[in-house]
Protein backbone atom coordinates (compact mmCIF):
# COMPACT_ATOMS: atom_id res chain seq x y z
CA UNK A 1 0.00 0.00 0.00
CA UNK A 2 2.99 2.14 0.98
CA UNK A 3 4.89 1.32 -2.50
CA UNK A 4 1.41 2.29 -4.19
CA UNK A 5 1.05 6.53 -2.25
CA UNK A 6 4.29 6.84 -3.13
CA UNK A 7 3.67 6.08 -6.52
CA UNK A 8 0.30 7.66 -6.55
CA UNK A 9 2.04 11.06 -5.15
CA UNK A 10 5.12 10.86 -7.62
CA UNK A 11 3.05 10.83 -10.15
CA UNK A 12 0.89 13.42 -9.66
CA UNK A 13 4.23 15.68 -8.90
CA UNK A 14 5.67 14.39 -12.09
CA UNK A 15 1.84 15.51 -14.35
CA UNK A 16 2.15 18.71 -12.10
CA UNK A 17 5.26 19.78 -12.82
CA UNK A 18 4.89 18.75 -16.52
CA UNK A 19 1.39 20.94 -17.13
CA UNK A 20 3.15 24.10 -15.33
CA UNK A 21 6.21 24.28 -17.43
CA UNK A 22 4.06 23.65 -20.13
CA UNK A 23 2.00 27.08 -19.42
CA UNK A 24 5.45 28.85 -19.17
CA UNK A 25 6.50 27.61 -22.46
CA UNK A 26 3.20 29.47 -23.96
CA UNK A 27 3.80 32.52 -21.88
CA UNK A 28 5.03 35.58 -23.96
CA UNK A 29 7.75 37.58 -21.21
CA UNK A 30 9.49 41.06 -22.35
CA UNK A 31 11.88 42.88 -20.48
CA UNK A 32 11.54 47.03 -20.72
CA UNK A 33 14.40 49.57 -19.19
CA UNK A 34 12.00 52.42 -17.84
CA UNK A 35 14.74 54.53 -16.54
CA UNK A 36 16.98 54.24 -20.20
CA UNK A 37 13.56 55.20 -21.68
CA UNK A 38 13.38 57.98 -19.39
CA UNK A 39 16.11 59.93 -19.67
CA UNK A 40 15.92 59.17 -23.50
CA UNK A 41 13.13 61.22 -23.33
CA UNK A 42 13.43 65.05 -24.32
CA UNK A 43 11.04 65.81 -21.95
CA UNK A 44 13.32 64.32 -19.22
CA UNK A 45 15.94 67.01 -19.98
CA UNK A 46 13.83 69.76 -20.32
CA UNK A 47 11.93 69.57 -16.50
CA UNK A 48 14.74 70.44 -14.55
CA UNK A 49 14.78 73.37 -16.78
CA UNK A 50 11.25 74.26 -16.75
CA UNK A 51 11.11 74.22 -13.16
CA UNK A 52 14.05 76.00 -12.63
CA UNK A 53 12.29 78.87 -14.48
CA UNK A 54 9.43 78.66 -12.43
CA UNK A 55 11.24 79.14 -9.58
CA UNK A 56 13.79 81.51 -10.65
CA UNK A 57 12.70 84.80 -8.59
CA UNK A 58 12.49 82.79 -5.01
CA UNK A 59 15.82 80.98 -5.79
CA UNK A 60 17.22 84.21 -6.69
CA UNK A 61 16.01 85.57 -3.30
CA UNK A 62 17.23 82.50 -1.46
CA UNK A 63 20.56 82.83 -3.36
CA UNK A 64 20.88 86.63 -2.78
CA UNK A 65 20.23 85.86 1.42
CA UNK A 66 23.36 83.47 0.57
CA UNK A 67 25.29 86.17 -0.69
CA UNK A 68 24.01 88.64 2.19
CA UNK A 69 24.88 86.23 5.25
CA UNK A 70 28.58 85.62 3.70
CA UNK A 71 28.87 89.02 3.37
CA UNK A 72 28.00 90.15 6.75
CA UNK A 73 30.36 87.03 8.33
CA UNK A 74 32.98 88.21 6.52
CA UNK A 75 32.83 91.39 7.75
CA UNK A 76 32.45 90.37 11.15
CA UNK A 77 35.84 88.17 11.30
CA UNK A 78 37.60 91.29 9.33
CA UNK A 79 36.75 94.66 11.34
CA UNK A 80 35.86 93.25 14.45
CA UNK A 81 39.05 94.69 16.00
CA UNK A 82 37.83 97.65 15.01
CA UNK A 83 34.00 97.51 15.51
CA UNK A 84 32.47 98.78 18.65
CA UNK A 85 30.66 96.64 21.02
CA UNK A 86 27.69 98.30 19.90
CA UNK A 87 28.29 97.65 16.08
CA UNK A 88 29.47 94.27 16.88
CA UNK A 89 25.65 93.30 18.29
CA UNK A 90 24.20 95.36 15.48
CA UNK A 91 26.20 92.97 13.02
CA UNK A 92 25.41 89.84 14.99
CA UNK A 93 21.60 90.51 14.81
CA UNK A 94 22.14 91.47 11.47
CA UNK A 95 23.21 87.81 10.83
CA UNK A 96 20.97 85.94 12.77
CA UNK A 97 18.24 87.70 11.47
CA UNK A 98 19.74 86.79 8.15
CA UNK A 99 20.05 83.56 8.91
CA UNK A 100 16.56 83.11 10.16
CA UNK A 101 14.70 84.57 6.73
CA UNK A 102 17.23 82.12 5.19
CA UNK A 103 16.24 79.16 6.89
CA UNK A 104 12.32 80.07 6.40
CA UNK A 105 12.42 80.72 3.05
CA UNK A 106 15.25 78.12 1.68
CA UNK A 107 13.80 74.83 3.18
CA UNK A 108 9.99 75.13 2.24
CA UNK A 109 11.76 76.27 -1.24
CA UNK A 110 13.53 73.27 -1.89
CA UNK A 111 10.32 70.87 -0.60
CA UNK A 112 8.07 73.05 -3.14
CA UNK A 113 10.51 71.91 -6.13
CA UNK A 114 11.31 68.79 -4.69
CA UNK A 115 7.45 68.05 -5.62
CA UNK A 116 7.26 69.88 -8.50
CA UNK A 117 9.87 67.72 -10.37
CA UNK A 118 8.42 64.87 -8.89
CA UNK A 119 5.07 66.02 -10.15
CA UNK A 120 6.43 66.00 -13.97
CA UNK A 121 8.26 62.80 -13.84
CA UNK A 122 5.34 60.92 -12.71
CA UNK A 123 3.83 62.33 -16.08
CA UNK A 124 6.51 61.24 -18.19
CA UNK A 125 6.55 58.02 -16.07
CA UNK A 126 2.33 57.62 -16.94
CA UNK A 127 3.45 58.09 -20.78
CA UNK A 128 6.00 55.61 -20.56
CA UNK A 129 3.26 53.47 -18.46
CA UNK A 130 0.99 54.00 -21.29
CA UNK A 131 3.62 53.37 -24.35
CA UNK A 132 4.19 49.97 -22.24
CA UNK A 133 0.21 48.25 -22.30
CA UNK A 134 0.08 49.68 -25.91
CA UNK A 135 3.57 47.66 -27.08
CA UNK A 136 2.55 44.30 -24.90
CA UNK A 137 -1.25 44.56 -26.52
CA UNK A 138 -0.20 45.09 -30.06
CA UNK A 139 3.17 42.42 -29.43
CA UNK A 140 0.74 40.07 -27.06
CA UNK A 141 2.72 39.99 -24.03
CA UNK A 142 1.63 38.03 -21.45
CA UNK A 143 4.14 39.68 -18.81
CA UNK A 144 6.42 42.84 -19.13
CA UNK A 145 9.07 42.99 -16.38
CA UNK A 146 11.37 45.94 -15.64
CA UNK A 147 14.76 45.06 -17.07
CA UNK A 148 17.17 46.86 -13.86
CA UNK A 149 14.96 43.50 -12.05
CA UNK A 150 15.99 40.75 -14.65
CA UNK A 151 19.31 39.11 -14.14
CA UNK A 152 19.58 38.45 -18.07
CA UNK A 153 17.29 39.58 -20.83
CA UNK A 154 17.18 37.87 -24.28
CA UNK A 155 17.96 40.67 -27.05
CA UNK A 156 14.73 39.88 -28.27
CA UNK A 157 12.71 40.03 -25.27
CA UNK A 158 14.08 43.82 -24.39
CA UNK A 159 11.33 45.92 -25.94
CA UNK A 160 12.69 49.27 -24.93
CA UNK A 161 13.37 50.42 -28.05
CA UNK A 162 9.50 49.88 -29.16
CA UNK A 163 8.38 51.31 -26.10
CA UNK A 164 10.47 54.55 -26.72
CA UNK A 165 9.00 54.37 -30.23
CA UNK A 166 5.17 54.22 -28.79
CA UNK A 167 6.13 57.60 -26.09
CA UNK A 168 7.19 59.38 -28.95
CA UNK A 169 3.99 58.71 -30.74
CA UNK A 170 1.36 59.26 -27.50
CA UNK A 171 2.95 62.71 -26.96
Amino acid sequence: MKKFTKSLIAGALLTTAMASSAVFAEQKIGAVNVQGIFQAMPQAASIQETVAAEFKDKTEEVSRLEKDIKYYLEKNQRDAATMSAKQKTELEGKIIALREEYTSKAQPLQKEIQQRLQLEQNKLLGLIKQGIDAVAAKEKYDVILNANAVAYIAPDSDISKLVLEQVEKIK
